[in-house]
């Protein structure tokens, strides 16, 4: 769901608004996913947040399935470009259901920190990018984003 950035007009509260309503998730259940309190999911969407803490960003990124750097433009009102922030994955290192590292998600990161692996941004198979980690196989040609995996 990265396709889904936020709109230059668009305040924090109502992008995260618009993307729960958009997965069909209620307050809560994006709290449970994101790792956060339902309070603090209320707070953000009446707009009394303005800015994220890093585990927070985290958190909401990986529930809402969209890069980080989505939810820091929305912060700040400004827009971003797609391509600015792409998942990465170790196809080793990586379990299913699991949000990324965060060190393969830095833009200059290469290879996997733990076990020296080129990190992956596409499908091995059909080169689609990966643009949510919610599944483990790609939604093209249903080849497993993690290598050896017979999940």
């Amino acid at each position: 769901m990265s396709s889904n950035p936020p709109k230059p007009e668009e305040s924090l509260a109502l992008y995260v608004q618009r993307l729960r309503n958009h997965l069909g998730l209620s307050q809560q259940e994006l709290a449970t996913k994101a790792g956060l309190h339902v309070q603090s999911i209320g707070k953000l969407e009446r707009g009394h947040t303005r800015g994220l803490k890093r585990k927070t960003q985290q958190g909401l990124a990986y529930a809402l399935g969209v890069p980080e750097s989505y939810l820091a433009a929305a912060c700040k009102g400004i827009t971003v470009e797609e391509t600015e922030d792409a998942l990465k994955i170790c196809p080793h290192c990586w379990k299913p259901g699991h949000p990324p590292e965060q060190h393969w998600l830095d833009r200059r990161a290469k290879y996997c920190f733990l076990c020296g692996e080129s990190l992956r941004n596409s499908c091995e198979s059909c080169n689609a990018v990966i643009t949510s980690l919610k599944h483990r196989f790609c939604p093209y040609c249903g080849t497993a984003y993690r290598s050896g995996s017979k999940e």
